[in-house]
Parts: C-alpha cells; structure tokens; sequence
C-alpha cells in the first residue's frame, strides 16, 4: 500500500480559542510523539491522521504564531489572524474555523470570518468551550458569522468533535492522482531558508527555474521539475525554507512553511540539505522531524563544500559533527556539493535511487517472520513474574513507507529500548538505508 497526497484540514482561528486541543483530540493521544532521543522534536505543527476512513493531513496553525516584542498585542493578534486565514485559504481543501462559545463572536472571529466567506464551502465552523447547556444555546449567535451552521463543541471534554469531524468528512476531496505528473522518483529539496536549495534546483535542472537570493526566505512557492538521470526521470520538487516556530515571520513565511510541508508530503524522497559552514543547526533538527513525520525517505545534502577548504574541515569530520547532533537520522546517508561549482550530483542522485529503493521495500513474508522471531528468542523483551511482553508475529503491511505491524500480548508493555531493538533488527537485515520505519504494536483485542 504506497502513501499519495492526501487533503489538508488547517484548524484557524485567533489565539486561545484551544486551535491546538481541537487538533490533539482530533489525532488522540496515541499519535502524539514520544522520543527519549535529544533534538527531535515533540511538538506537532502538521500530522497525517484518518477519520471515517479517510486519511488527510490535519496542520494546527496556532503552532506558526510568532510574537514580535516591537509589535503591539493587538496588532500581534490581527497579524496572526490574517496570516492564519492566508495559510487555509490558499493551501487547504477545508477549514475548520475555531471560535470560543465563552468569549461569543469578537471583532476578530467577524474578521476573519469575511475573508473565509470567499473561501465558499470548504470552512466548517466549531464553537468550541460549549461545555454545559446553556453555551450550547448561546452558540446560535455565530450564525451572524454567515458560514452555516456553526458546530457546538468542547475539545476538552470530547463533545461534538464526531459531529465536527462529519462536517469535515463530508467536504473532503477523493484522492485523485490522476493530475500527478509520471515520474520514476519524486524528489523535495527541503531545508531552513539560505543553506541553497534554489541554487540546488538550478544546479540539478541546468537553468534559473527558481529565484537565487542570498535574503533568506525568498523562495515563495514550491516549483517542480524534470530532470533525467541515468534513464530514469525524477520530479524535483523545490521548497520555500523552513523555519523554526516562533521565529517565523507573520503572512508569506506562514504560508511558505505550509506549502514546504506539503510538497515534503508530495514526494517520495527529500534532500535534507544543511550549510557546509553551520553544518547540523537546531533549526536543521527541527526540519528533520518533519520528514520523519512524513515518513519520506532521506538523503542528508551538505552544500557549499566547495569551502571546506577555507573551512578547514573534512569529509569525516563533518559526518562525524552531523552524526553527534542528529544522532536521530543515524540510519541517513550524508552527501557532499557544490551548487555552485555543479559538484557531487551524480553521487547524490544515486544515493537517491537506493534510497527511493529501500523506501519502496516489500519484504518476503515468512522470511520477516523468521527474522523477527529468531531476534526476540536471542533477546527475549523484560518481563516480570505477573506482567510480561509476549510478541507472536509481525506483518508488513505497507510499503513507500515501510509500514510493520507487530502482534503482542499487550502494546502498552513495549518499552521504546525493546521497540529500538526491534528496528534495529529490521535495518540490519533489510538496510532501509534512509527510510524511516512505522512501527505498530497492536495488542490483543486492539484494533
């Protein structure tokens, strides 16, 4: 089962309206990310996730507000807005609008609610904190809003979010492919704003299809291209840079974060590219986590080696540097060029193809089986006289990701050392050189 582009659902509104509860309620718990691994990221700006049956990309907004101290509150919370309602309308298939039933309708809800109007009828509009009967009643004053029926909920408790989620449901478009350009790999070139990813395309394609600036942030939009390499065509899909929350700006960097995400989304493998003169930045790890959650292959780029030289610095020395701060992606090949000089692409591409193949994976049933089962026998997981981990097979049941199912007694009884054990298993039988893992522990009676 391969993984295409989904709907996005982007839950707006002003700030404390609870964007983010309504998008963890949304996802559950289950979803939510638990690393003991220092640099990866806990926090969730965007995740894919499935209700009724329907999987689509649900992104929190609230998670791209940025505070300027030079900026008045009001002026903060009216920048905010505007960006938000800017993200959805351009990029997502349908809106939820978050308002609060405690607060009623406020200049700012009527404000963004004129821009959303022109958006038709993809916004659907939550109340949310109608939290007891008389909330409930109140929510009839958004009405005025002019966006239908307005939906009462409380996130917290649980309430009226299966109705919401219909509504949302209902407005979803089918996953139709049939517009996708052919390609043998679909190829984004992701990274912060100003490691040279523009340049990157130019270099690759052989022409200025994308705006080269040394101002970080100009690339607004992703473009796509075609290129061949060693008679296979590769889709390149360029992305505007990514940068950490709270250091976002307000408007086109909000909206050039959500297009990053979604061509990520698009393709099958991304260059994660870094600078040769910064090499692995906290800002570098915060972009990882995103591709980890895609699930999307991964090939670790360093550009601007044509300086190393005045960097003093050598090949081993900068993987040794990038294996210590992003000891996450130990599993990720490194490659070394120059945009600019033109240097080290073929090696690149070809480190893409393996990784597109080990992505693509689909590994012999039984065989699986036997490796798995042979790995708990010669390291059976910790157990105690009353409560102990039995695990009695796995599946594979996907494929571009590598998706593993595992049949145990209990799932809560996993520990993330014995779950690391496991995948570690898997790449050192199978490779999966640059592919992250789906890992599932389903438990008996779990579904």
């Amino acid at each position: 089962m391969k993984n295409h582009a989904m709907p996005l659902v982007a839950i707006v509104g002003r700030p404390n309206v609870g964007k983010s509860t309504i998008f963890n309620r949304i996802i559950g718990d289950r979803q939510a990310i638990v690393s003991d691994i220092a640099g990866t990221t806990r926090d969730r700006l965007i995740t894919e996730t499935e209700w009724a049956n329907k999987r689509f990309l649900l992104v929190d907004t609230g998670g791209l507000e940025s505070t300027d101290p030079t900026t008045s509150p009001t002026a903060q919370i009216l920048d905010k807005v505007q960006s938000q309602v800017e993200v959805a309308i351009e990029d997502a298939d349908v809106i939820i609008f978050a308002t609060d039933a405690d607060t009623g309708i406020t200049p700012d809800d009527a404000e963004v609610a004129q821009k959303l109007r022109v958006s038709g009828n993809k916004v659907v509009l939550a109340v949310n904190k109608a939290d007891n009967i008389q909330r409930e009643a109140d929510t009839s004053e958004f009405y005025k809003l002019g966006l239908g029926d307005p939906i009462p909920i409380s996130a917290y408790h649980n309430h009226g979010v299966d109705d919401l989620m219909m509504s949302v449901v209902e407005r979803l478009p089918s996953n139709d492919l049939n517009n996708q350009i052919e390609s043998d790999v679909r190829l984004s070139i992701v990274g912060r704003a100003n490691v040279g990813k523009s340049q990157l395309l130019n270099a690759l394609t052989g022409d200025n299809r994308s705006i080269v600036s040394d101002i970080p942030g100009t690339t607004r939009d992703a473009i796509d291209s075609s290129i061949r390499h060693k008679d296979k065509s590769i889709l390149l899909i360029d992305t505007a840079g990514i940068r950490r929350r709270g250091r976002i700006e307000p408007g086109i960097e909000n909206y050039s974060v959500i297009r990053s995400i979604r061509a990520v989304e698009r393709s099958e493998v991304s260059l994660l590219v870094l600078d040769a003169t910064e090499l692995a930045t906290s800002q570098d790890s915060h972009v990882a986590s995103y591709l980890l959650q895609a699930y999307r292959g991964i090939v670790i780029v360093v550009n601007k080696w044509d300086l190393s030289k005045d960097l003093g610095i050598s090949k081993d020395d900068a993987k040794k540097i990038i294996r210590q701060r992003m000891k996450f992606l130990h599993f990720v090949p490194i490659q070394f060029t120059s945009a600019l000089n033109k240097a080290g692409l073929d090696s690149m591409l070809n480190t893409v193809f393996k990784v597109h193949l080990q992505w693509n994976q689909e590994l012999p049933r039984y065989d699986l089986r036997r490796t798995i089962l042979n790995a708990v026998a010669d390291h059976p997981p910790a157990s105690n006289p009353r409560h102990g981990l039995k695990l009695y097979g796995v599946t594979q049941d996907r494929f571009g990701p590598p998706g593993f199912t595992f049949y145990v007694n209990r799932s809560d009884l996993v520990h993330f050392s014995y779950r690391r054990y496991l995948e570690n298993t898997l790449r050192k039988t199978y490779g999966f050189d640059g592919t992250p893992l789906k890992m599932r522990f389903k438990g008996r009676g779990e579904h």
